[in-house]
């Protein structure tokens, strides 16, 4: 194994010897060889003791860890990394299920794979590489995905366009590695979905709000629902099964309000206790009083980088303000936040702020978080993104 050494300044080592998977730029005291974005490196102490191997990356994060352990990275080593994720997948019921063929496969750093994230949609996986390393590695994760899944794989999306670094100068595509898909539509608990990885947001569908969807049903039997934030209208499905009396969806994109009617479609013969909204969340919120006994408030992420983390804090307490002080006596708000720079404490505080600002009576019933498709390395806590609150309002 004749990797490329990088050597770690002295002190700068104690991170990585907890097993995180970052090596940030600063750390490094020298690099011994010829060493290129996306190359596969061998890293070591300042006393030349072998701590891991990852890929170099230029940026703030210089090497993303794949392995503490001194190992060929071959064939073998991919194929053990995708059988690994997918008998998770399979342990906790959500692989080779059928009522559910929608699931994240490899999430990054929670699958020892940082950089990778890998869904599966009944058939297809669709890849998005966020490194130069995981990119140039993309036919043996590919032969990985055949080997582990045989001919229940139909095909191959890398839609890694958009999350390739943009300096590297790799022309990614979006476009099919692997087979053809003519099937897009999954079954999630048993609720019919249409998913559009090709155009939609991410993947195309938020796989993450699985368990949080099945809650919500919980609560809806004869309640009046607002979805706020809709995108493809996954929480409304389950509202509806749940036994909504009504359920609103608002979206600012006119493409996700027609792809949740489709989804409504999908499930329900009768969908005139649905109406969708392709309007903006915060101007529909302002006329809503006392009309609805859920809200469900799931925006896209307000902060993607720290250095906006204060103004991204305010739009939620405003948000949650405006949810908090419309909704009917005895109402459940479900609100969320998937910016992976907002904490559970802040978010928490976020919400407590905006509850005192419309002197109502509050109530904490459940803290949400994300599903075991989504597992957090206990050694990387940047990889617990999202959190949610059930809220009673008196």
């Amino acid at each position: 194994m004749n990797y490329p050494k990088v050597i770690l300044k002295s002190g700068k080592d104690q991170s990585v010897k907890r097993y995180h998977p970052w090596i940030f730029s600063g750390a490094i005291k020298k690099i011994i060889g010829n060493v290129n974005e996306g190359d596969l490196v061998r890293v070591t102490d300042n006393k030349d003791e072998f701590l891991a191997l990852g890929h170099y990356q230029i940026g703030s994060i210089a090497i993303r860890i794949i392995s503490f352990e001194e190992k060929e990275i071959d064939k073998k080593f991919w194929k053990e990394k995708i059988s690994n994720a997918y008998k998770l997948r399979k342990d906790f019921g959500l692989a080779e299920n059928e009522n559910n063929n929608v699931y994240r496969l490899v999430y990054a750093e929670g699958d020892g794979l940082p950089g990778l994230i890998i869904d599966f949609y009944n058939g297809t996986a669709v890849l998005q590489m966020h490194s130069i390393g995981m990119y140039l590695n993309k036919e043996n994760i590919i032969e990985a995905l055949k080997d582990n899944y045989g001919e229940k794989l139909t095909a191959v999306y890398d839609k890694s366009e958009s999350t390739i670094p943009f300096k590297s100068g790799i022309n990614a595509k979006n476009e099919y590695v692997y087979g053809s898909s003519i099937e897009n539509i999954v079954l999630e608990y048993g609720n019919k979905f249409k998913v559009n990885w090709e155009e939609g947001q991410k993947t195309g569908f938020f796989i993450d709000q699985r368990e949080n969807r099945k809650l919500l049903a919980e609560y809806s039997k004869d309640r009046s629902v607002l979805n706020v934030f809709g995108y493809t209208g996954g929480f409304s499905v389950y509202a509806m099964h749940g036994g909504a009396r009504l359920v609103h969806s608002v979206d600012s994109s006119k493409k996700a309000i027609d792809l949740t009617n489709e989804n409504i479609k999908l499930n329900f013969e009768d969908t005139g206790r649905h109406e969708a909204f392709a309007v903006d969340a915060f101007e529909f919120l302002n006329d809503i009083d006392n009309k609805y006994d859920v809200i469900i408030l799931d925006p896209p992420a307000f902060a993607k980088h720290r250095n906006v983390l204060s103004n991204a804090l305010q739009g939620y307490k405003r948000l949650n303000a405006k949810a908090i002080e419309k909704i009917k006596p005895g109402g459940i708000l479900f609100t969320f936040s998937c910016s992976q720079v907002v904490s559970k404490e802040n978010f928490r505080k976020t919400i407590f702020v905006a509850a005192a600002n419309t002197g109502r009576n509050v109530r904490i019933l459940h803290q949400l978080s994300q599903p075991v498709d989504h597992p957090i390395n206990i050694y990387h806590p940047e990889g617990e993104y999202l959190k949610g609150l059930v809220i009673y309002v008196e």
